[in-house]
């Protein structure tokens, strides 16, 4: 009996040097389907020809674009840095009162689509179509993806280093800028790629603002029809801009190490006392939950109760429609969650299983949706199906394969994070009591794996029912989904018509983000937008 145990053992683990022929086309396909938007755009710009080319981007528009672009990354991520920074710092270094209260409602917003937030801004103050609007949305919006990475960093980090330089006389304000600081680095720099990368893809929020960036105008350009030249070349413009910010991320991080000195038993750093000064970080936060949290759902209220007779006759239309773009969203959000869950299991399993060159650079190929924005995405679609693949053209399995583009790395990290818990020696012993790969794979691998693939399937779903850009280009017609619905109505600054479907969206994200939260732990949600 043992020797029939022991022989299978170096034998699978010898198998397993090289990846499995199946699983290896599996995930190729996958990575493959997320190059194809990329290969698609630039062979598009690159049909333009130079001339072409060069005299639709050197255009005043585009310098105009471009200011635009630029101008909101640097002024939002230096006002989210310092707002998340601040607010991390005071919640997990402070005895600030109610700190667990001020950390779920500092996280609460990423669970409020950035388009919902610009609508409630927007029926509220419409002089906010302009700069200033667009960088107070996207910065109430974004502030917790710097938030978010910071305040864990300060939870792992060692509190003997600044222990060590109070002891020498140090100050407070000293220790963070010399100590403490250095050691966010990677967090905070993280953030900030995060919420740029956020803003050059962002596109309802900026609609509805009438606020011109990239995306806004490869709208337009696509809407105009008058040529495919344009949006083709701005939307390689836009991916360059994406592939900048990761470029300089990389660089300003560069290649220093950061660590504890010793992993022992965690120890939590001591609170700093505020004294009479408590007041004023309460104040702070309470005026923070006010604008990120209460004039989004503040507004979306007011609408909701409007009892004039246009806002009565517009609900009483809207009762059945709504219903309907309910359960489209709905349904979107299952078929995109289960073919990205199908594209995302081959690459996870090979990416924890196998140790191989082709394995890796397919994993890092399929991370790439992360910086392709959506609008990008469905235009490639578009070109593709129009000129190649005509029967796919306004149906919804192109709808859904965009869908699985944009969202597999967000499943793609939870599902290898479920397979890496999953321990192998148990599929080894599957094995050696007579099953094949594809029984082990379905009687062992797969449950041991499940909540970690509940999870990515709900991620992908939220995900899904927020989505507005590639479901405004590649819905077929007459399909209406909660997010097209309000940017409709809003479009149209039918605010109290807009109402109902924000009111629906924003519960149905809430409830989703904290379910996930109660059942998989709050770093489940920081992946939903990470």
């Amino acid at each position: 009996m043992q020797i029939a145990l022991n022989i299978p053992g170096p034998k699978i683990r010898e198998r397993r040097r090289l990846p499995n022929p199946a699983l290896l086309a599996a995930g190729c396909i996958a990575s493959l389907l997320v190059l194809l938007p990329l290969a698609v755009t630039m062979a598009d710009a690159a049909s333009a020809g130079w001339d072409l080319a060069v005299g639709l981007l050197w255009r005043p528009l585009v310098g105009t674009l471009l200011l635009n672009t630029l101008l909101l990354i640097a002024c939002t991520t230096t006002l989210c840095a310092v707002i998340g920074t601040a607010t991390a710092w005071a919640v997990e270094r402070t005895d600030l009162p109610g700190r667990k209260i001020w950390a779920v409602l500092a996280v609460t917003p990423l669970a409020i689509p950035p388009f919902i937030t610009s609508y409630a801004w927007i029926s509220l103050d419409p002089n906010l179509e302009n700069f200033l609007g667009a960088l107070l949305v996207v910065t109430v919006s974004y502030t917790p993806l710097v938030y978010l990475p910071v305040a864990a960093a300060l939870k792992e980090m060692d509190p003997a280093l600044e222990e060590t330089a109070r002891a020498l006389g140090s100050r407070p304000s000293a220790v963070f800028r010399r100590v403490v600081l250095p050691q966010l680095r990677p967090a905070l720099l993280g953030g900030m790629l995060l919420v740029s990368l956020d803003i050059l893809v962002e596109f309802g929020a900026f609609a509805l603002l009438r606020f011109r960036t990239f995306t806004t105008a490869i709208y337009s350009a696509y809407r105009a029809g008058f040529s495919g030249a344009e949006p083709a070349l701005l939307s390689a413009v836009l991916l360059l801009l994406c592939i900048a910010c990761l470029g300089v991320e990389a660089t300003t991080r560069g290649k220093s190490k950061y660590g504890r000195l010793a992993r022992g038993t965690r120890r939590k750093a001591a609170s700093y006392a505020l004294g009479r000064w408590k007041f004023l970080p309460v104040l702070g936060f309470a005026l923070l939950a006010l604008i990120t949290i209460g004039v989004p759902l503040g507004m979306i209220v007011y609408w909701l109760t409007q009892t004039n007779s246009a806002a009565t006759t517009v609900a009483a239309y809207s009762a059945g429609s709504l219903m309907q773009a309910c359960w489209a969203s709905v349904q979107l959000g299952v078929f995109g969650a289960m073919l990205t869950l199908v594209l995302a299991l081959p690459l996870g399993i090979l990416a924890v299983r196998y140790d191989f060159w082709l394995v890796t650079l397919l994993e890092r190929s399929a991370y790439l949706a992360q910086s392709i924005p959506g609008i990008v995405v469905a235009l490639a679609l578009v070109s593709l199906t129009v000129h190649s693949i005509r029967p796919l053209y306004q149906s919804t399995m192109l709808l859904v394969i965009a869908y699985a583009i944009l969202f597999l790395p967000l499943a793609l990290v939870s599902v290898r994070s479920a397979f890496q818990q999953a321990q192998l020696r148990l599929e080894e012993i599957g094995r050696s009591l007579g099953l094949n790969r594809a029984q082990v794979l379905v009687r062992v691998t797969l449950p041991l794996a499940a909540p970690g693939l509940g999870a990515a399937a709900s991620l992908v779903f939220i995900a899904v029912v927020t989505e507005l850009t590639a479901t405004l280009l590649l819905a077929p017609i007459g399909t209406q989904t909660l997010a097209t619905e309000i940017w409709a109505d809003t479009s149209t600054l039918a605010f109290a018509a807009a109402a109902p479907y924000a009111a629906v969206l924003a519960l149905l994200s809430m409830a989703a983000s904290w379910l996930l939260a109660r059942r998989f732990g709050a770093a489940t949600v920081y992946k939903a937008v990470t």
